[in-house]
């Protein structure tokens, strides 16, 4: 005997129906504690190995607990670095990694010249041609961030090989095929930005195949050790013409692995190399890793403490790079085999929802809000619930500031922001205050692996910064815009439609009533229902006086799958659109 109070299966199915119909409700994200995940991350350092325990011991300042946590799934690889155990990078790849553009080295050929950009574009096989400035097409400058060591001339190039913007039509008209290299994935209906100052990223040097000058990253700042470096830029069997930059990971390095590495690098460009020679344009030469490998390269340093892979066969893999970088570092790598998720077993799913939210909480109660926009990123930083003590609000504005500085420059790395950010902090009277936060920012955006540029705090409380964008902010690649409101994140509402439908409606009217003002009319209006609930209500009375005032005939008919914006006025006995 079934209960009564059991609803029927038909009605379950409609109620489903219904809600399917509804966009589902936006919800907070449930909120991580931090103190929690930073104890847990605590715990977890103590089962370092004793090596590691012993080398810590002997450092001068207190290092943080880093993990990285990598989720190898089929259709998507995702990649987050913890630092005891708060979310500070994530990274996330879908499917083959066709995506994979920026970095990549490809032979095209030039479709157009814009004389008035100064830029060449050029068929590489994407659906957008690329963009290619022709001051990136001159041997590049040397970078502030680099100090030049040694310049390693070839000897069949002449001093009065130099060339000029001026020369460039001439030497690359349409047609010519050109080996160019994307600095800038294609964003938005933007294609891809290019260059043909090309470089071969290694684990602790960059090869540069057409510049000759060989340097050191300015972020290695211990004289002693950039004048061992210097040493073992000097001593390397560089081929002429070519050039190298040793990376902020080569710091403490022994003259071997740069050995080996520039070895890797010279065997790669080979390839490269004969793929010019037979390949047609347009045509790939070589593509970035996938972002397991990109891991391994960029971000599995000495101050890494563990690596833990979901994945059996990607933790070989990973053995496998890394025993060409740093056996000792295979100790590292751990496979993760428990029943829940790996990111939801470290918080990190949840912390990644955070991530996302329009409004992200600051520890104190303040908070700071992001909008992207075409332009730029605008970030706003508010108190919220944060209660000043009597007299101090002074100081309090300080603290939030200085919270929000830290939580920002997270938020730039987790969501991949670049371009012009304006970061709106809460407005600091005392001089040394905004000093104080501004030295802050630069502090906090120095280890940021993209090149940024940060001017001091206005007046009026505005810091001005940008970030080298290289590819799309990580929430375009998980996020696109509202189908129904194309983005805008609002609609007009039914009174508004209402009034621009009648409003509509009295001009064709007119325009009829003005060719035959004795004509018996019938229109017929098709709106969503929300309008049509509207028109029976509020504004039945105008309706109807309309009717009487030019003798026609009004029926309405009401569609859900209508868009609330969109109505249609039609000949009702021909079914002829009415404009």
């Amino acid at each position: 005997m079934s209960d009564r109070n059991t609803p029927h299966p038909a009605d379950t199915l409609k109620r489903y129906d219904e809600e399917l119909k509804n966009p589902p409700p936006e919800g907070m994200a449930d909120p991580v504690d931090p103190a929690q995940i930073k104890a847990d991350a605590k715990e977890r350092s103590k089962k370092k190995p004793l090596i590691a325990k012993i080398i810590d011991s002997f450092r001068k300042e207190k290092r943080s607990y880093r993990e990285l946590i990598i989720n190898a799934e089929p259709l998507e690889k995702r990649v987050a670095l913890l630092v005891d155990g708060v979310l500070d990078k994530f990274d996330i790849e879908r499917g083959s990694g066709e995506d994979r553009v920026v970095g990549g080295i490809f032979k095209g050929r030039i479709k157009n010249l814009d004389p008035g950009l100064k830029a060449a574009f050029v068929d590489i096989g994407l659906p957008k041609n690329a963009f290619l400035h022709y001051w990136d097409i001159l041997p590049a400058a040397t970078d502030s961030s680099i100090e030049v060591v040694r310049v390693n001339k070839s000897s069949k190039k002449k001093e009065d090989d130099k060339i000029t913007v001026k020369d460039i039509p001439a030497l690359y008209p349409v047609g010519t095929e050109i080996v160019i290299q994307v600095s800038k994935g294609p964003i938005g209906t933007k294609g891809p930005r290019t260059t043909t100052n090309l470089s071969l990223p290694g684990r602790f040097i960059v090869l540069m195949p057409y510049s000759d000058q060989c340097g050191i990253s300015r972020k290695i700042e211990d004289n002693k050790e950039r004048a061992r470096l210097k040493k073992i830029i000097q001593d390397l069997t560089i081929p002429e013409g070519m050039g190298i930059i040793i990376r902020t990971a080569g710091e403490g390095k022994k003259a071997r692995y740069f050995v080996r590495d520039l070895h890797i690098l010279l065997k790669k460009w080979d390839e490269i190399s004969r793929k010019m020679e037979t390949e047609r344009s347009p045509a790939c030469l070589y593509q970035e890793p996938d972002l397991i490998e990109r891991t391994v390269r960029d971000f599995l340093t000495e101050e890494i403490d563990r690596v833990l892979i979901d994945n059996p066969e990607g933790q070989r893999r990973v053995i496998d790079l890394v025993s060409q970088i740093s056996t000792r570092s295979k100790s590292k790598i751990n496979l993760y085999a428990d029943s829940i998720p790996i990111f939801e077993r470290y918080n990190i799913e949840r912390q990644i929802e955070q991530t996302f939210q329009r409004q992200v909480p600051l520890p104190s109660g303040g908070q700071i809000v992001i909008d992207e926009t075409e332009a730029l990123v605008a970030i706003d930083v508010n108190t919220g619930s944060h209660k000043a003590r009597d007299g101090d609000e002074g100081n309090t504005i300080y603290q939030v500031n200085c919270e929000a500085v830290q939580e920002i420059a997270r938020q730039i790395r987790l969501r991949n922001i670049g371009g012009l950010i304006i970061i709106d902090f809460i407005d600091m009277k005392q001089r040394r205050h905004r000093n104080a936060v501004y030295a802050k920012m630069k502090d906090a955006m120095a280890n940021d692996k993209a090149k940024n540029h940060i001017l001091p705090i206005s007046p009026l409380g505005i810091l001005q910064m940008t970030r080298q964008r290289q590819q799309e902010s990580t929430s375009s690649g998980l996020y696109t815009d509202c189908p129904y409101c194309r983005g805008r994140g609002i609609v007009k509402s039914a009174t508004t439609v209402s009034v621009e439908m009648q409003r509509k409606l009295a001009s064709v009217i007119r325009r009829l009533r003005a060719r035959d003002p004795h004509k018996e009319l019938h229109i017929r209006i098709l709106v969503n229902p929300g309008v049509l609930e509207r028109l029976r209500s509020e504004d039945s009375d105008l309706l109807v006086r309309l009717e009487k005032n030019y003798n026609i005939a009004l029926t309405f008919r009401a569609d859900p799958n209508y868009h609330v914006e969109n109505f249609k006025i039609l000949n009702g006995d021909t079914g002829e659109e009415l404009r």
